[in-house]
């Protein structure tokens, strides 16, 4: 593993535990002092589907986030590598209130300490009632 392939995956799993941190406080400042300036994020459905630019515009959606969700995260797989870090896990909570389960794969991009791109992709585990 090169130098640079260690400081991705160190950065990326700093930010990750303040995502995690995120998603089940709905606290995200850690997790948004992480980000560059020109962040740019990805997201599949709703009110942010699609690519999004600006630190401003990721506040505005991990606030949307903390106003709908709350869950617990299980880690499964870590990929890596120079630049790009992907996670996949399983999470529980509460949408808008109601139950879910989910499968979730989320990759951060890195440059120098700071995570500069974001993607989320997901499939349902099925709801709970």
């Amino acid at each position: 593993m090169t130098q640079q392939s260690e400081n991705t995956l160190k950065v990326a799993h700093q930010a990750f535990e303040h995502f995690q941190h995120g998603l089940a406080t709905g606290q995200w400042n850690h997790f948004l002092d992480m980000l560059t300036e020109d962040f740019s994020f990805w997201f599949p459905i709703g009110k942010y589907h699609g690519l999004h630019q600006g630190k401003e515009k990721a506040r505005e959606f991990f606030q949307y986030i903390a106003e709908s969700l709350r869950g617990e995260l299980i880690l499964e797989h870590v990929t890596s590598n120079e630049t790009t870090v992907v996670f996949e896990f399983r999470d529980e909570g509460t949408l808008f209130g109601e139950l879910y389960k989910n499968r979730v794969a989320v990759s951060f991009d890195v440059r120098g300490d700071k995570i500069c791109g974001y993607r989320e992709y997901f499939g349902s585990d099925g709801k709970s009632n």
